[in-house]
């Protein structure tokens, strides 16, 4: 994954103005964005890149624009522990949206309690990009989430995973793994180290199918298809999908969401396991219900987890 850490003062691209919703299929009610961004103006010094600010408005707007109904903001390296942007995003419209946090390992039972309360169900772990907390600790974080009742994330890549197997089969609370684990599709599915992380999904971890534009070779993200089957395959009820926007620390061309939502039909062409993708998987992990007939007029409901 090139967070582009030779342009930390150049200002990554903005995303795409005009999102549209998919061409190739119809979004079901419900449907989950899994991952996404919010970004401020102040930003930790050792990150791998400098982002343009994206509010919750225009992630608001995002969702609407393509059809999807819920959204969850992943906090974004750039801030290190300090979630405050993120954290009013979500207060400010927990009917739609839900958060995963990063904290330091130290962090108060107090801190921890705002969390929850403002709408956090996971925390994420990184591997790759500056402002990010690694696995060193990672049974300190499992006990945080045990109690939590949340989910561990990991912005990691496949060889981190598979030197990592050992410790993941221990962990007592669920985990996802970002961005289909971040493979070089140039090394092809038979791969030792997608080999490992196929294992890894069929032995109980989730992936985000994500980030396609930072794995493709192809200008389609074609080339990302048989990887994303054989994640499907190895497990069809533990794969959500994310926008990845606003597509941070990314110097290609900016994709348009809804051209990366057109990419499931063809990674799942069941009608049935890409509506699962979309809305039951994601609504079972991070506590959405959905209610499939609202009242005219009403947002759509969000009952509360049984986490919070």
């Amino acid at each position: 994954m090139d967070f582009g850490s030779d342009k930390v003062d150049q200002v990554c691209p903005a995303p795409d103005p005009a999102p549209h919703a998919p061409r190739r299929f119809a979004l079901p009610a419900g449907a989950v964005d899994t991952h996404a961004h919010v970004v401020g103006h102040s930003f930790v010094p050792e990150r791998s890149y400098t982002p343009p600010p994206a509010s919750a408005g225009q992630y608001l707007s995002m969702l609407d624009a393509v059809g999807t109904t819920y959204g969850v903001l992943v906090q974004i390296s750039v801030h290190g522990t300090d979630n405050t942007v993120m954290l009013e995003a979500v207060e400010g419209a927990r009917d739609r949206l839900r958060a995963v946090a990063v904290v330091a390992p130290d962090v108060d039972d107090r801190t921890l309690a705002h969390l929850q309360d403002s709408g956090v169900v996971g925390l994420r772990l990184n591997t790759l990009s500056g402002g990010g907390i690694g696995l060193d600790q990672l049974a300190r974080y499992d006990a945080i989430c045990a109690e939590m009742g949340w989910h561990l994330q990991f912005l990691t890549n496949t060889r981190h995973l598979a030197a990592a197997a050992a410790d993941l089969r221990t962990l007592t609370v669920p985990y996802v793994v970002d961005h289909m684990g971040d493979f070089d599709v140039a090394a092809g599915v038979d791969a030792p180290e997608w080999t490992q992380f196929l294992k890894l999904m069929a032995d109980g971890a989730w992936t985000k199918l994500s980030g396609a534009f930072r794995m493709a070779r192809t200008a389609d993200y074609s080339d990302t298809i048989p990887f994303a089957q054989s994640l499907i395959e190895a497990a069809p009820d533990r794969c959500v999908w994310g926008s990845d926007w606003p597509h941070v620390g990314f110097w290609g061309q900016m994709p348009n969401v809804g051209d990366l939502l057109d990419l499931l039909p063809a990674w799942a062409p069941d009608p049935a396991t890409r509506e699962a993708i979309l809305t039951t998987n994601a609504q079972r992990l991070y506590g959405f219900t959905y209610l499939q007939t609202p009242v005219a007029g009403v947002t759509p409901e969000i009952r509360q987890s049984p986490n919070e």
